[in-house]
């Protein structure tokens, strides 16, 4: 294989390119690094949150595990190995899923009701910090439009 750009079938990026996407990879580090530590101070990591968040967004506070996986882009595995972690904190609880034999149910306890209503406003505050009000309101919807873009992709 050759390994003059100009003789390679690779499409290599170009420099403007190259810098965009260094530019992205940075900007998501950066906010998710801010907005992890902010979290911190209530004890919960991103997962923690997104778990709860996700999980207060149903009227019920039920979600099966493969749905979150899912939704979480995580394995079952992984979300269940993590589950224990938010169980133990008594944040969730699993239950027989109905509908699957296998599957199980995540469920948000009062103690994680508690503390997801305690760390939102940090959460929120530090989503505008790091990233919302760092924007006009142009550039926050042309990232609204490129992010919807790029996820509804294959």
């Amino acid at each position: 294989m050759s390994t003059n750009k100009a003789d390679s079938p690779v499409r290599w990026l170009t420099a403007d390119e190259e810098r965009a996407w260094r530019a992205y990879l940075r900007m998501v580090t950066a906010v998710q690094v801010r907005t992890a530590r902010d979290l911190a101070a209530h004890g919960l990591s991103e997962p923690d949150y997104e778990v709860l968040s996700t999980l207060s967004e149903r009227t019920d506070g039920t979600s099966t595990l493969r749905e979150q996986a899912a939704k979480m882009g995580w394995s079952r595995s992984r979300l269940s190995r993590h589950a224990t972690r938010m169980e133990a904190r008594d944040l969730i609880r699993r239950a027989p899923d109905p509908a699957d034999g296998r599957g199980c149910l995540l469920v948000l306890t009062a103690t994680g009701w508690d503390t997801l209503r305690e760390a939102a406003p940090t959460h929120l505050a530090s989503v505008r910090r790091h990233l919302v009000d760092r924007l006009t309101p142009e550039e926050l919807a042309a990232l609204g439009r490129i992010a919807e873009k790029i996820a509804d992709g294959p």
